[in-house]
């Protein structure tokens, strides 16, 4: 088997002298044959002016090259796309399987041994790991890490539940525009992602309990000198797995790998994000995510962390009680504590080491948890026949089991234009509905499934409501929310018969959500329903691509020929 710089020559129908051209034009960066002879490790490099989440990528890129050459290998850094949640169009959910696809080809078409991932905000932890789970090399994740915290008027504030909680504020009245723009520049004071158990967050602990990434990784803040010296750590790991040529994401990413993922994402009070991104990468496996079993490991394990939106905490104090380590030790038999992660330990051997701190209560143990079932639920009914999503940890207690009138809005661009009329007929006690978010109906299944509280119902003290979509909503969010609804309403999914004041039943103990109208009148709505044609500009380039084999949400939404068996 060939290795370091002769693995994948390109074709000039001479090998010797395509390894002649390589090393020629490589030896113009100065490198000598020393270095060139030795273990190839790549890095990615997803740092980018418009992603602050990734603000300490360099940093991290030059302790993970200190890592791989102490360790007797070469590092070569090569630039991969960089997605930043707040400042991708139309949404950084519609780029994902483009950075996927883009890491993988770059994994494959460069020589390396192995390779380090460094990613962290929502979409790029999941993409790297799908494009690492398809090239299958030995392959380190290592998170960025979540920002520290702010202050304001003596509150601990965290981006961005707490900027959610205040901007529903300012739309209520309660604070004015001086005290919104004052919070705005203390929501987050450091590079990082999200210091609350949003997708990023969420998607690093998965990483960690996937065995991708070095324990402890998933929760040292962002800008802390351990975050680098855990790089250099992976660096050295890296190089051992060029070294041995393993173990690759198949021989880690196994069954129990994946149950004890989905056990740590019920949890933590993961996000609902979460969900998607871990059905798509086991979908690049022979391995699925069944969201029936899913649903009922959640009605078995609670959540044990008190974080931001389902607690009180934030990640730098999930980190100080004892990182997911330590989780998992609380976890006890609800892990199979015999699955291996990349530096050939089980996760045995990781929990017996988990630091024990004192008065923290961060991590709960299982006699006192957050909630006594997981932070997910999956639900079914006539509204939702492939299932959809609720983060129960996140929802108000007294909606869980409510039934309402449906206010419909058509579009994302109807709810903006609509939500906050005065004229608009809604109580508190009305279900909010958002149609035509989807993978295909938006496109790219926005974060817009937390809607936001009518003004003049905001202003009279109403903070929840059930609200139903096919989107997405952020993991910081909170509140009582029914989202992925599958199949969506562009596809002609259940959400688009609904019609303002059909009667919709919410029952999460139960796992139902139902539009209470008759077969024979859903019948005849749908007899009338009108296709829809692709949304505009999806004729042409990645829009087409998407538009053509975008997958539902209970699928991952992966590309359809992206997936193990290339079956949609």
């Amino acid at each position: 088997m060939t290795d370091g710089l002769r693995k994948g020559l390109t074709s000039y129908g001479d090998a010797g002298f395509s390894l002649f051209l390589r090393k020629a034009f490589i030896k113009a960066m100065g490198y000598s044959d020393d270095a060139l002879d030795r273990p190839i490790v790549g890095i990615t490099n997803t740092f980018s002016d418009y992603n602050p989440c990734h603000g300490n990528v360099p940093q991290i890129i030059e302790a993970a090259k200190r890592g791989v050459m102490l360790s007797g290998a070469m590092p070569f850094v090569f630039p991969t796309i960089s997605i930043a949640e707040s400042f991708a169009y139309p949404t950084s959910m519609y780029l994902r399987n483009l950075m996927a696809m883009e890491t993988e080809e770059m994994i494959r078409a460069q020589p390396m041994d192995a390779v380090i991932v460094i990613g962290g905000c929502d979409k790029t932890l999941p993409a790297q790991i799908m494009a690492a789970v398809s090239a299958d090399l030995p392959t380190v994740v290592i998170p960025v890490g979540p920002m520290v915290v702010g202050h304001h008027k003596g509150e601990v504030l965290g981006a961005c539940t707490d900027c959610r909680r205040l901007w529903a504020k300012y739309r209520a009245g309660e604070i004015d525009d001086h005290e919104i723009e004052a919070v705005n520049g203390r929501l987050a004071p450091s590079v990082g992602t999200c210091m609350v158990m949003g997708t990023a967050s969420t998607m690093a602990c998965v990483s960690e309990a996937l065995g991708l990434s070095l324990p402890m990784s998933a929760t040292i803040p962002a800008p802390h000198a351990e975050r680098f010296r855990a790089a250099e750590a992976s660096g050295r790991v890296a190089a051992a797995m060029a070294k041995a040529r393993g173990p690759r994401p198949s021989e880690i990413l196994t069954p129990a790998a994946f149950r004890n993922a989905q056990t740590v994402l019920q949890a933590i009070g993961g996000s609902t994000n979460g969900l998607i991104h871990l059905t798509a990468i086991a979908g690049r496996t022979p391995h699925r995510i069944d969201l029936d079993a899913f649903d009922r490991l959640g009605r078995e394990v609670p959540v044990l962390i008190d974080l931001k939106p389902s607690g009180e905490h934030y990640m730098e104090h999930f980190h100080h009680a004892g990182g997911v380590p330590k989780l998992l030790a609380e976890l006890g038999e609800l892990i199979d504590l015999d699955a291996r992660i990349i530096t050939g330990e089980t996760l045995r051997e990781i929990v017996a080491s988990a630091e024990d701190v004192p008065g923290q209560d961060a991590i709960r143990p299982r006699k006192n948890p957050i909630l006594a079932e997981g932070g997910l639920a999956v639900l079914h009914g006539n509204l939702a026949p492939r299932g959809a999503v609720i983060k129960q940890s996140a929802a108000s207690a007294k909606l869980l089991q409510h039934t309402g009138r449906a206010v419909v809005f058509e579009s994302v661009e109807d709810m903006t234009l609509r939500v906050d009329d005065p004229a608009l007929e809604v109580t508190a006690a009305d279900v909010l509905v958002l149609r035509n978010a989807g993978p295909k109906g938006a496109p790219g299944m926005p974060e817009a499934g937390y809607l936001p509280i009518p003004k003049k119902l905001a202003r009279a003290g109403v903070k929840d409501m059930v609200r139903i979509s096919d989107a997405r909503m952020s993991g910081t969010a909170f509140g009582t929310i029914v989202l992925h609804i599958t199949p969506e309403s562009a596809v002609g999914g259940a959400l688009a018969l609904v019609k303002n004041g059909d009667m919709i039943r919410l029952d999460v103990a139960g796992r139902r959500i139902e539009l209470l109208v008759d077969d024979a009148e859903l019948a005849k709505r749908r007899a009338d329903l009108k296709p829809q044609g692709p949304p505009q500009g999806a004729r042409r380039g990645y829009a087409h691509l998407f538009n053509e084999t975008i997958l539902q949400a209970d699928e991952g939404c992966d590309f359809d020929f992206l997936r193990r068996d290339g079956k949609g």
